[in-house]
């Protein structure tokens, strides 16, 4: 009986918020969320109101990503494909679906994981195999390159003596070799952070996916239909930035985002906390420091320390692997020629990308909606702080934010965790 009310429940609110509107479908859902914001009791604090409206709402409700975002992988599609694929349809991940899985199979056995630019990124800070063996070139100057960076990626510190590793040829020799091209997806399952990966049932609340993409890390969730036995939609960090930016105006969200930074914590981490790469340090320590700290991006700072010149996300170690030939004249790939060469080939292809827009700033006097506002309009992920000098203060994510929105009640979750799926055998995450 609980089960059929939870399902007319979901089935009636999905139909109002999606009724004909001149209004945005996330704008609808902050109305809901408005609606329930005015029924709630009086005593309880502004978060806790928040808590319980969301509490309320089904993650049915959450509009579908378009479809150029809910791309699936199929697991004998070679790893250079797939970098091409994340790349054009500018996503960081996608779910691998087993070729093999039979066609009745359940959603946990017809998906083997998550192939992702982070999990791309061990593989390529964790190459040590040779070539194919059908390649000619097993004992070639490509397998010691290889081993130089896995050497240079190691969990030691990368120095300058170790650009070299990191020469303006290796990507090519990488790319054109026979042994990437015939590199599959699940060749990499080792990178899979999940087997296959952490879901949503469209009945569960909005309340236990905002603490799954904040407090948990979560950068994006599934959520499956479990009669189809397949994926209905995928809410990321940015989508649901995107609804609270829609949500301009209501009143749940002015008494929210009206607070300035300062006041409500923000940003976390203090100054001297701040993970970041030297403009003159091989880029590979960027993405090694991304990988070792589970954070999607990095800044790049001057000599000083201080001075924030650049930034590099987990999703620019693409243009390694989709581009390697713009670093062929650099004697080795810093941080800092990493940037140089990325930008001249987005203006000479003219294409748009938020790294051709470089760092976005904010000071600690910004409302949390105006830096909402900025995160949605720029598409971007991190925004640096910093103070009247241009000092770097501190980064604020898109999970920070959310951190702010909710707080996970005592015991919220039970058991919820104990059908989590486990690493893959073979993980190196």
């Amino acid at each position: 009986m609980a089960s059929m009310q939870l399902m007319r429940r979901e089935s009636a609110f999905v139909h109002e918020v999606t009724q004909d509107s001149p209004k945005s479908p996330e704008a609808r859902l902050g109305m809901k969320v408005e609606d329930l914001w005015d029924v709630q009791e009086p005593q309880l604090t502004p978060t806790e109101k928040l808590n319980a409206c969301f509490e309320g709402i089904p993650v049915s409700a959450f509009p579908p990503a378009p479809s150029s975002q809910v791309i699936e992988i199929k697991s004998d599609t070679s790893l250079a494909e797939a970098v091409r694929i994340l790349a054009d349809h500018k996503i960081l991940s996608a779910p691998v679906v087993d070729v093999d899985a039979p066609e009745d199979a359940s959603w946990i056995d017809r998906y083997i994981g998550v192939v992702e630019f982070a999990g791309i990124i061990v593989w390529i800070l964790h190459q040590s195999e040779p070539p194919s063996p059908r390649s000619p070139t097993s004992e070639s100057a490509l397998e010691a390159a290889v081993n130089r960076v896995t050497n240079a990626a190691s969990l030691g510190t990368l120095g300058p003596e170790d650009a070299a590793a990191t020469s303006g040829n290796f990507f090519e020799a990488l790319t054109s070799s026979e042994f990437y091209k015939n590199t599959k997806v699940r060749d990499i399952a080792g990178s899979f952070r999940w087997a296959p990966f952490l879901a949503l049932q469209k009945s569960n609340s909005f309340l236990t996916m905002l603490l799954l993409l904040s407090s948990y890390k979560m950068k994006s969730i599934p959520v499956v239909d479990l009669g189809e036995a397949k994926i209905d939609n995928i809410i990321t960090q940015s989508s649901v930035i995107h609804m609270l930016a829609e949500c301009s105006g209501l009143q749940w969200f002015e008494s929210w985002g009206t607070r300035k930074l300062s006041e409500i914590g923000l940003p976390l981490m203090a100054p001297d906390r701040i993970v970041k790469v030297y403009e003159e340090e091989p880029v590979l320590q960027a993405f090694k420091l991304m990988r070792k700290k589970k954070i999607g991006g990095i800044p790049i700072v001057d000599s000083s320390g201080r001075k924030v010149v650049g930034n590099i996300s987990i999703r620019d170690v693409h243009f390694l692997l989709t581009a390697p030939e713009i670093y062929h004249d650099y004697r080795s790939i810093t941080a800092k020629n990493f940037s140089t060469a990325v930008k001249g080939y987005l203006e000479t292809h003219h294409e748009i990308s938020p790294f051709a827009r470089g760092m976005v700033i904010c000071t600690k006097n910004y409302s949390i909606k105006e830096l909402i506002m900025k995160l949605d309009s720029e598409k971007i992920h991190r925004v640096y702080v910093v103070d009247d000098a241009g000092n770097l203060e501190g980064v604020i994510t898109l999970r920070d934010i959310l951190s702010r929105l909710v707080h996970e009640p005592r015991g919220y979750f039970g058991d919820f965790f104990d059908g989590v799926l486990p690493l893959p055998s073979n993980s190196r995450v």
